[in-house]
């Protein structure tokens, strides 16, 4: 990949973080927020779009020759969100306070200004990781279901 290709994606990532996690300020507040929580709201596919988006970020990330030991803090930092986002209203709250997205992009530009550790990229691994997280997303989505259907059918046995 060219040096100028390099520095087209690095900043296409910085765009894509900041939509995800900072693109949205809070009147009279020093926080932000962006499109990643509100996806994770949307029932049903919010979790998989966010998962994608994320794994996207991952793989560029590894195009750029990204050391699989932060592939890796990445795919972490992504799975903390997701597993952590689906706890009922205290999910909620991380998934605006983590930011996943603009953490994996600070360790993308660390690399990225840290030449010395330059290595080849591994896409495989990276989309091996993407692969998971999306996994990961519709085994959530599949648990969440499952548990609400427990629930309306105990409700609805304690009604009769």
């Amino acid at each position: 990949m060219s040096s100028i290709d390099r520095a087209k994606t690095l900043k296409q990532l910085r765009r894509l973080s900041h939509l995800l996690d900072n693109a949205i300020p809070i009147p009279g507040t020093p926080y932000r927020f962006g499109l990643d929580p509100l996806l994770g709201m949307v029932p049903g596919g919010g979790d998989v779009a966010g998962a994608l988006l994320s794994a996207y970020i991952i793989l560029q990330s590894a195009r750029l020759g990204l050391p699989k030991a932060s592939l890796g803090r990445m795919f972490l930092n992504v799975l903390t969100e997701m597993v952590l986002g689906v706890i009922p209203l205290l999910g909620d709250l991380f998934d605006f306070a983590w930011k996943a997205n603009a953490k994996n992009v600070e360790l993308l530009e660390s690399h990225v200004r840290d030449r010395s550790t330059q290595e080849n990229a591994d896409v495989r691994f990276a989309v091996l990781l993407g692969i998971a997280l999306v996994a990961v997303a519709v085994l959530l989505i599949v648990l969440g279901i499952s548990i609400a259907w427990s629930l309306l059918q105990l409700l609805s046995s304690l009604s009769k």
